[in-house]
C-alpha cells in the first residue's frame, strides 16, 4: 500500500508529496522546497521515517514545483524523471524566477530520464501509472494508483478549479481535453492529489467544478 504525504512548501504553496510503500522506498513528487529550513524539513522527513528516497518524479516543471530538484539530486544522490515536452520548462526556470522577483534559485540539473504516457513507474512493491495531460504545461503528466485509488495530478485540476494556462506552453482547450479524457475516466472514487490546495475526487470533480 502507498503512503501518500502532502507538503505545502515555498511562497505559491505548492504541495510536494512524499510516497512510500511498506518497503521504505520513497519517491518525491515536485518538490517545491525552496528556503533553507524547507530543505532541512524534507531532509528530516526522510530520515525520521528511515525512507530510501530512490528519486524525484515531475508532474511539471514551472518554478515552484522544481525549487528543491539540486537540493534533492545532490543530498540523496538520486535522478529526477520528467516528460521530454516539459524540458524547455524546465530550462526556463532562472528566467522565469527573474521575471516573479524570485531570489536564490537553484538552477535544477537536466533529467536523468524521461517518461510517457503509458509507461510506469515502479518503487518497492508499488507502481505509477502514466497519462499525458497537457495543457497547463507541454510537457504535463499525472501518476495514478490504480491499486490505492488516487492520481496525483499536479496543476490539472483542483477543488473546484482547473490549472491556468496563461503561462507559455499553455492551452485552455488542450487542458480541458485532459481532464475530460483523462483524468475523468478513472473511477469516481479517486483521489485527487493536486498541485495546491486540498484534495479532491474524481466524482466531484465531474459533478461539481464549474469548468465542467
Amino acid at each position: 500500500m502507498i503512503t501518500v504525504e502532502q507538503h505545502p512548501f515555498n511562497p505559491f504553496q505548492e504541495n510536494t508529496f512524499l510516497i512510500y510503500d511498506e518497503t521504505k522506498e520513497a519517491l518525491v513528487v515536485d518538490p517545491g522546497c525552496y528556503t533553507e529550513a524547507e530543505k532541512l524539513k524534507f531532509k528530516k522527513l526522510i530520515e525520521e521515517k528511515g525512507l530510501i528516497l530512490k528519486g524525484i518524479i515531475s508532474t511539471h516543471s514551472h518554478l515552484d514545483h522544481v525549487f528543491g530538484n539540486k537540493y534533492i539530486m545532490e543530498t540523496f544522490d538520486v535522478g529526477l524523471t520528467i516528460h521530454k515536452d516539459d524540458l524547455q520548462t524546465l530550462q526556463m526556470l532562472s528566467f522565469t524566477a527573474d521575471k516573479y522577483g524570485i531570489p536564490n534559485v537553484d538552477e535544477s540539473p537536466n533529467p536523468t530520464h524521461y517518461i510517457a504516457e503509458g509507461e510506469q513507474i515502479k518503487f518497492g512493491n508499488s507502481f505509477l501509472d502514466v497519462l499525458f495531460v497537457p495543457g497547463h504545461a507541454p510537457g504535463h503528466i499525472a501518476f495514478v494508483s490504480h491499486e490505492d485509488k488516487f492520481v496525483i495530478n499536479g496543476d490539472c485540476l483542483f477543488l473546484g478549479s482547473i490549472g491556468r494556462t496563461d503561462l507559455p506552453g499553455g492551452n485552455h482547450e488542450q487542458l480541458l481535453d485532459s481532464i475530460r479524457t483523462k483524468l475523468f475516466t478513472l473511477p469516481e472514487d479517486f483521489t485527487v492529489y493536486c498541485g495546491h490546495g486540498p484534495s479532491t475526487t474524481v466524482g466531484y470533480e465531474k459533478t461539481k467544478n464549474p469548468f465542467f
